[in-house]
């Protein structure tokens, strides 16, 4: 029988065990510029069997979020590549998660103080954090501008840019962000994506976007090396869509013929309830694994949302291949070990979540 411990290949990558750390958040890169403290904080946390980094911008326009690190330039090659030289001297793997936020962005944050851009000028019902004089604000977001045509292969070309940098960058891999409301997951879902052009309207116009990062990511860096994060049903940045299922099953019969390393699914509501849905029916992950396996699809499937230890050896029983653990990640460094000993977790200090220095982030203490 598999268990979450054991040693896996996935993609081009062998990984240790099946114990994911997830994308997190943490608003401690200034200038966008990932730094010496993201060293420690991300080598601690290397024995995980992957570790995925928290979302990183693809260019300036990308970003929504204050003191997020970014991709799209020199400087922050460098920077990524002290990271991970680290994390592979440590033993670990890492891939880094390419992120547009699309509408979820202030103008403070954009070029210029231009309006954030998004398939549909549909203001987002949520909040995006602003950090000024080191304290963390959270801040509804700005109302953004529908994007032109013309502008869609430009950011196609960022991506590939981004994927292209990573590898620069020393990463084993990319993980494109398609899920929780931001941009990729704005032009999927019906609920933000009002257009009438060949990106809009239809399921298969709406995976448009998708699929063309996707096939020009994979043809830059390689299928083994790219990865996807999707959140069929999460309310998150105030993603919508009536119907998830037919939606998402499309989604991962395209994916199929890529030869991706691993698809990632959050289940239910990011952060939240397992449970959540959205649309009449409740939605079938089972099922959409079974999609993509019949669409001919081979890469490891990867579940997301509140697991523990047994929840997750479940989960690899019944088909899965990775398990992503997000939290529990933040204060425990050492989780990977906790897991398999059984041994009480660190309480996490939610006041240090976002943004900050050392306190609440590299000085959670590991297992002696």
């Amino acid at each position: 029988m598999k268990t979450l411990f054991d040693a896996v290949k996935v993609g081009d990558m062998a990984l240790a065990n099946r114990v994911v750390m997830a994308p997190l958040t943490r608003n401690r890169a200034p200038g966008a510029l990932p730094n010496d403290l993201m060293v420690t904080y991300y080598t601690q946390r290397a024995s995980a069997g992957l570790i995925i980094t928290e979302a990183c911008a693809i260019s300036h326009q990308a970003q929504g979020y204050s003191d997020v690190p970014g991709i799209w330039n020199d400087a922050q090659v460098a920077g990524w590549k002290k990271i991970t030289d680290a994390v592979h001297a440590a033993g670990g793997k890492i891939v880094v998660q390419l992120w547009h936020v699309g509408r979820v962005s202030h103008t403070d944050l954009q070029p210029n103080g231009q309006a954030p851009v998004a398939p549909s000028a549909i203001t987002a019902k949520t909040r995006t954090v602003l950090i000024q004089n080191g304290v963390p604000a959270f801040v509804p977001t700005s109302e953004p501008r529908a994007l032109g045509a013309s502008e869609i292969p430009g950011i196609v070309d960022d991506y590939k840019r981004a994927a292209r940098n990573a590898i620069a960058a020393g990463f084993d891999g990319v993980e494109v962000h398609a899920a929780n409301g931001y941009l990729i997951d704005q032009f999927l879902r019906s609920g933000s994506n009002h257009r009438t052009d060949a990106y809009g309207g239809s399921i298969e116009n709406r995976a448009r976007l998708l699929m063309e990062v996707m096939h020009a990511v994979c043809n830059e860096i390689g299928g083994g090396r790219t990865s996807l994060r999707l959140s069929p049903v999460t309310p998150a940045n105030d993603a919508s869509d009536p119907q998830p299922q037919p939606l998402f099953d499309h989604v991962v019969r395209a994916l199929a013929p890529l030869g991706l390393a691993y698809v990632h699914i959050i289940e239910g509501s990011t952060g939240a309830a397992r449970d959540f849905q959205q649309g009449e029916t409740a939605f079938d992950y089972a099922g959409l694994h079974a999609a993509y396996k019949q669409a001919g699809g081979n890469a490891a499937w990867m579940v997301n949302n509140g697991y523990d230890t047994a929840l997750a050896q479940l989960a690899v029983n019944e088909g899965a291949d990775l398990v992503a653990f997000g939290r529990p990640f933040i204060s425990n460094p050492d989780l990977v070990r906790r897991l398999r000993e059984g041994q009480e977790l660190n309480a996490l200090n939610p006041k240090t979540l976002y943004g900050g220095g050392v306190e609440g982030y590299t000085d959670y203490p590991a297992l002696p």
